[in-house]
């Protein structure tokens, strides 16, 4: 941060006073280029330096140069990670709970990060490093992500001096949602461009890194590198999808002990690790019918071809920093935010917001688009059997604190610092919160206890730089806790090398006090399959009374069980959802994320439009979602039309009178008749035009947001081309909400719960 103190001499001339300059910050010569690869939903095992037989032969040669870490722990959420991964503190203490689409009125779940536990773009960038953030953020609350601001919580208001991404928890990665810097963009180019994000972004940050060390080669860099890979959904370009054709269908029990196997060969897992069971849900793949087979298959397809052309970008993002000179005196960290996801459902999905919507798309249901899947028109993920097969040799997935959830693959890559550890294995216990610290250890940086005035939390993550520099060298990290959405763990080192966990795998309502804890020696069995709690009670106990401790100490109660659910909006003052329920639009060249723009989904809404047209002067009033799921609302060939389109199942509703010369008001009526239907109608100055009843009304209906004029990305209706501009003049556009609560706001839903139970398997 620079300073405007004078430390020079003012007298009544030049020859009488002595000039002094600012001096900006620098860490020396020889500080290192920091790179963080964060990998999104990617399970234990599916790399292939961590057993899988996906080709990553880029991470495998950054595995096989550096040192790879068998032992690392995150949260099982993407949010949670990234909060600890950035600031070295624990994701409650950093308040973040859970995802930052969330706010739940105390500490440990602000929807950002606190302003107590600065950023390690923060602490670099004042001790002189230029700091760039490319790919997912997911660290501001997702209501102020749209133009309207504020900025604090977007990368550029935590340290970052430029990025290029998108804001919210996933993106279409043909038609992503982009931001560079604090505004909105439109893609640069189309999928039958060849445009796919990942190529997009390793661009972009070569760019960035480029232009700085072109002016200021001296200076050293931080780049926080997240891909939108491997989250829903599993997209790909066609050579990736064809590679793989027919690759897993022998199934998920056959891959899943070859893959087991490798991980022995390959000293991933120790050789007495025993395969765990399959998981509640997961069905023998001999068992299933031709159908599921068929589409399972596919879908996994889809998910390694994504993960190949991942490693391909990430190839591509190393052979860039070669070229520029400066990769050997890079610090590469690669690393999951948590395991395998389970949200395709026990059958996986042609529409991952499905899964959202509690709705179960059958194999029969979806088998029809199996040529889409992988591809720019669909959005898909796998089911629970490769999940589990991703997050071998463990139990359980991402939103667990089972290993599945909370164990995955790390490897940190530094030939100038760590020549002598190339190639080296480590089995010490290390969690996302002991990163920051590490790194600024490595660097030479000591974290502030004050910063831009506020007095910081203590980092609660231990550096393992001892453990990078000597493999003998005890683990750092010795007590580490878990919680999510009130399933919990505490890992125990011992001083022999012991390591032990209890670990409560919560049920949304069950009693905290009387739900049912598991005890693991995880030296003697990594993959938690023999419970020892009925053995050593006292154990047990002691465990569960630690964890209380820590969870006191690291702000992480009231525990709250809540999640999906917590997507709903508050409406109060000051905000952009008013307490009126009435959002008042207009045309803007930007989108709106989906937790900023009005809350339609499950409820009853008018929408009214006052437009002023010619003849022929079509085009989009609103539109929300993509092809995949959403709502359109525009005018074609001089008729209003309503497309609404519930996971590719859609209502058309044409107005029976064109829209006429002039101006004219046209409204949409939507209302619930139940929990999952509802009925649409239009009308034009006030008469009734069209109506169809909605047999699925959509209480999630897409991650991607808004467009009021327009519609940006994928197309939400087939009936036009995208963005399909409207041609008159949209004077402005009104949604105005039901007040009942029945009908929406942030109570629990029963598609929540469906969704609840169908992850809690």
């Amino acid at each position: 941060m620079r300073t405007e103190r004078f430390e020079g001499t003012i007298g009544a001339t030049l020859a009488e006073s002595t000039p002094d300059f600012d001096t900006p910050p620098d860490p020396g010569p020889g500080a290192p280029d920091v790179l963080v690869i964060v990998l999104d939903d990617t399970g234990f095992a599916q790399l292939g330096c961590f057993g899988s037989d996906i080709d990553t032969p880029n991470i495998d040669a950054l595995a096989a140069d550096g040192v790879v870490f068998t032992n690392f722990h995150v949260t099982p959420l993407c949010s949670p990670t990234r909060a600890a991964l950035l600031t070295g503190r624990s994701h409650h203490d950093a308040g973040m709970r859970g995802l930052s689409n969330f706010r739940t009125g105390f500490p440990h779940m602000l929807g950002h990060l606190s302003h107590g536990t600065a950023t390690m773009a923060e602490v670099l960038s004042d001790a002189g490093w230029a700091t760039f953030a490319v790919g997912k953020w997911h660290l501001a609350p997702m209501e102020e992500c749209s133009a309207a601001g504020p900025f604090d919580q977007w990368p550029l208001g935590r340290g970052f001096d430029r990025f290029y991404g998108f804001l919210d928890g996933e993106t279409d990665q043909f038609h992503p949602s982009l931001t560079v810097d604090n505004h909105h963009i439109d893609p640069p180019a189309t999928p039958e461009d060849g445009y796919h994000l990942s190529e997009d972004l390793v661009d972009r940050a070569l760019e960035m890194i480029t232009a700085s060390t072109n002016v200021r080669p001296d200076r050293p860099v931080f780049t926080w590198f997240a891909l939108g890979a491997t989250h829903a959904p599993h997209q790909a370009p066609a050579p990736y999808r064809d590679k793989y054709r027919g690759r897993y269908d022998e199934g998920w029990d056959v891959v899943r002990e070859r893959w087991f196997e490798r991980q022995k060969e390959l000293g991933v897992v120790p050789s007495h690790t025993e395969l765990s069971d399959r998981n509640p849900g997961v069905e023998a793949w001999e068992a299933l019918p031709d159908t599921e087979r068929r589409l399972a298959a596919r879908l996994q397809e889809a998910f390694a071809a994504f993960l190949d052309h991942t490693d391909d970008q990430i190839g591509r993002l190393l052979d860039g920093l070669r070229d520029l000179g400066r990769l050997d005196n890079t610090i590469v960290v690669l690393v999951s935010d948590n395991g395998a996801s389970q949200e395709g459902g026990p059958y996986g999905v042609m529409h991952e917001m499905k899964f959202f919507n509690g709705i179960l798309e059958t194999p029969e249901q979806a088998i029809g688009r199996i040529d889409d899947i992988g591809g720019p028109h669909s959005h898909t993920n796998y089911p629970w059997g490769w999940a589990q097969c991703g997050n071998s040799p463990f139990r359980w997935y991402k939103q667990n604190t089972h290993e599945g959830g909370v164990h995955v693959p790390f490897i940190l890559r530094w030939p100038r610092g760590l020549a002598d550890q190339a190639g080296t294995t480590r089995r010490q216990f290390a969690h996302a919160s002991d990163l920051a610290p590490t790194l600024y250890e490595l660097c030479g940086v000591d974290a502030p206890e004050t910063y831009r005035g506020v007095e910081q939390r203590p980092i609660t993550g231990r550096s393992f730089a001892p453990v990078l520099r000597d493999a003998a060298s005890p683990a750092t990290n010795t007590v580490q806790y878990f919680e999510m959405a009130g399933s919990r763990a505490i890992v125990r080192g011992g001083p022999d090398g012991e390591l032990t966990k209890a670990v409560c795998k919560h049920d949304k309502g069950a009693d905290y006090d009387t739900e049912p804890w598991e005890l693991y020696d995880l030296l003697a069995d990594p993959a938690e399959g023999h419970d020892l709690a009925a053995e050593r009670p006292e154990l047990l106990g002691e465990l569960i009374e630690l964890w209380w401790s820590e969870a006191r100490a690291n702000r992480v109660l009231p525990l709250d069980d809540r999640l999906i659910e917590l997507f709903g909006v508050r409406f109060r003052p000051l905000s952009p959802h008013p307490e009126s329920r009435r959002y008042v639009y207009r045309p803007s060249p930007w989108p709106m994320p989906a937790q900023a723009g009005a809350a339609i989904g499950g409820r009853d809404f008018d929408m009214t439009a006052t437009v002023v047209r010619e003849a022929g002067q079509d085009g989009v009033l609103f539109a929300t979602g993509t092809e995949n799921s959403g709502l359109s609302l525009f005018v074609q060939d001089d008729r209003l039309v309503l497309d609404y389109n519930a996971f590719d199942d859609h209502t058309v509703v044409v107005s029976d009178t064109p829209v006429p010369a002039g101006a004219s008001v046209v409204e949409l009526r939507v209302r619930r008749v139940d929990h999952t239907s509802g009925t649409a109608a239009l009308l034009i100055d006030g008469s009734p035009c069209g109506s169809a009843e909605l047999p699925l009304l959509m209480r999630i209906m897409s991650s991607v947001g808004a467009s009021i004029g327009h519609d940006h990305g994928s197309a939400v209706s087939p009936r036009y081309q995208a963005p399909f501009p409207f041609q008159g003049t949209l004077t402005e556009l009104v949604i105005q909400l039901s007040p009942d609560r029945h009908h929406g706001d942030s109570d629990p839903t029963t598609a929540a719960e469906a969704a609840h139970g169908m992850s809690r398997q």
